[in-house]
């Protein structure tokens, strides 16, 4: 069998995981969302892009293919590649990873200018390695099985209900308000015109387009399908490799949806003028110290946990 696995918890044969089938899902829709959004709205109406019409539509999902896609996809990589086992699917992962890793080069992708670069073909290149390998896993392994219960599920589903209900980008992304949504156009403030500390003249409180706010949210919800895969990793070193990368993946993910959210819904409604702080670009900060530190709290307390529960059995 391609691919079995030996670890602790691993499953008798490699199957695909719905796990990476359901991530990929989650960002085709997106994509899509920002081609037609960028398609048919004007550069002003959106957020730091210049082209217009389907050009500017497909410039914009490059960059998305880059930031947030690229990191996401390393670890898609190594979860497939791990589940096929074979030495040039390992080869063809690591040059995937490679390429998506460019991301974190300055000036790949930056927050002052959306419009796509040159460069910006590398790591979306990654990106197509990893829908390659993934759609390769998938003819070759066995098909999923039946979705198991693990333990944390319930409280991924909860974390993934809480982040959903403050994600009210998703609107933003189709290129809509919710002014006139019954409820939530009560409850959120959207097309409504603001002014914030630090940013010139007044404008709507959520542009239209992609936000690093939908950023976040995308990040927590493929950590929480992806943390779901790395028990059965059976490799040790790779299990704790993955383990955090995931765990980072999730902290980064709520630090971006809670600074935009606070910025767009409490920061505009000028009921505070303190922000919070955002780690958009990994630097020497307070806030990126707070994210690698609780980053490696659920690493340690996740794996006391599992020795925990080894002992007792």
């Amino acid at each position: 069998m391609v691919g079995a696995t030996t670890g602790p918890d691993a499953p008798t044969v490699a199957r695909f995981p719905l796990e990476v089938a359901a991530v990929w899902a989650l960002y085709a829709v997106v994509t899509v969302e920002i081609v037609t959004t960028y398609s048919r709205l004007p550069p002003e109406e959106t957020y730091h892009v210049s082209r217009s019409g389907l050009a500017g539509g497909v410039s914009r999902a490059l960059v998305f293919w880059n930031w947030p896609l690229a990191l996401v996809a390393i670890a898609v990589l190594a979860f497939v590649a791990e589940r096929l086992a074979v030495r040039a699917t390992t080869i063809i992962a690591l040059v995937g990873i490679a390429l998506c890793a460019v991301i974190v080069w300055p000036g790949v992708v930056e927050q002052s200018n959306l419009d796509a670069k040159g460069v910006n073909a590398v790591p979306a290149l990654g990106v197509l390695v990893a829908i390659a390998l993934s759609a390769y896993a998938a003819w070759r392994l066995e098909p999923p099985g039946r979705l198991r219960w693990q333990p944390w599920d319930r409280l991924r589903i909860a974390t993934a209900v809480a982040v959903l209900l403050l994600g009210i980008w998703l609107a933003a992304d189709l290129g809509f308000s919710l002014d006139d949504v019954p409820l939530l156009g009560s409850i959120y403030q959207t097309s409504e015109i603001r002014t914030e500390p630090g940013r010139a003249g007044a404008h709507p409180a959520v542009h239209a387009g992609h936000h690093h706010g939908m950023t976040g949210v995308l990040f927590v919800l493929s950590a929480l399908l992806l943390s779901r895969l790395v028990p059965a990793v059976a490799k040790q070193w790779l299990r704790g490799v993955l383990a955090v990368y995931v765990a980072l993946m999730f902290w980064y993910g709520a630090d971006l949806s809670a600074n935009d959210f606070w910025l767009e819904q409490i920061v505009k409604r000028h009921w505070t003028d303190r922000s919070i702080p955002s780690a958009i670009n990994p630097t020497v900060s307070v806030i990126w110290g707070v994210i690698v530190a609780v980053t490696l709290a659920l690493w340690c307390v996740t794996v006391w946990l599992r020795r925990r529960s080894s002992t007792s059995v």
